[in-house]
């Protein structure tokens, strides 16, 4: 039975690479043609979306709704994770905190994404833009965050937080000086996961700030081009599938870089942890 189960992991994992180096190669191999100069620092230009120009204002405005998004989300999570983890006593409330995260985690993205546009865009007065996609981006990824940096805490070794605290030493200390640099690429590398999910997210900026062609945003309060939202226009129009795999492209290419920037910069303060 054991040796089952395990052959059935390696066929799973093999599996899952091959539809992943499949769907790299093939976007790659239909869309590397459009690679140019023009094609990434260019405004989008032509009667019809996608007939000229580039994708240049697409990518500053999913980089931009990204960086915000993860920020805001990260910080929210890690305060979550360590209240729950280290102050919250109660079990019923404790259990409360977790049943709400999991709710957030359930809401479909589009629902998200109305509720970003009655309450950011509608009531608050913000519009259709950077801040209010952020914000709700923020939402959408906060319990992806949350989950993991939590459960990292909990499996943290407990024998150095009791000797921490055997010496005198406050929580809030601990918790600054180990358990947060303790956990350092456990969290960058949540955040630098849910940042790809939000670079990738449609229904939810598609409602709160992005349009179809605007230049770069100048202020927080400024509508956007998003790549996956001029990826989900240009298969709509049915015209111009070469710049859509283009775009495709280099949103896969960002959310790789996204990852292993992640990867490093947690696997870079880990070691100045041990060391």
């Amino acid at each position: 039975m054991k040796k089952l189960i395990q052959i059935w992991s390696y066929i799973s994992i093999v599996v899952v690479i091959i539809i992943l180096l499949f769907i790299l190669i093939y976007i790659g191999k239909e869309g590397e043609s459009q690679i140019t100069a023009k094609f990434l620092f260019e405004n989008p230009k032509g009667m019809l979306l996608g007939e000229d120009g580039g994708i240049f204002p697409a990518i500053i405005g999913s980089l931009v709704t990204t960086i915000i998004a993860s920020i805001i989300s990260g910080i929210m999570a890690v305060c979550t994770a360590i209240y729950s983890v280290f102050y919250v006593k109660n079990k019923r409330l404790k259990s409360f905190i977790g049943t709400i995260v999991q709710c957030i985690s359930g809401v479909p993205s589009i629902v998200l994404g109305l509720f970003g546009y009655a309450f950011l865009v509608v009531t608050l007065g913000f519009g259709k833009s950077v801040i209010s996609a952020s914000l709700t981006l923020a939402v959408m990824i906060y319990p992806f965050i949350e989950v993991r940096i939590e459960k990292s805490f909990k499996e943290f070794q407990k024998n150095y937080i009791f000797a921490s605290y055997a010496l005198g030493i406050s929580k809030e200390y601990t918790i600054k000086k180990l358990i947060l640099k303790g956990n350092t690429k456990e969290i960058f590398s949540s955040v630098a996961m849910a940042a790809g999910f939000a670079m990738g997210a449609t229904a939810p900026i598609m409602l709160t700030g992005a349009v179809v062609n605007t230049s770069v945003p100048e202020s927080l309060k400024d509508p956007f081009m998003a790549l996956s939202y001029h990826l989900y226009i240009l298969m709509q129009q049915g015209i111009g599938l070469d710049r859509a795999y283009g775009t495709a492209l280099i949103l896969v290419f960002l959310i790789l870089i996204i990852n292993i920037i992640g990867g490093f910069l947690g696997g870079l303060r880990k070691n100045e942890w041990d060391n």
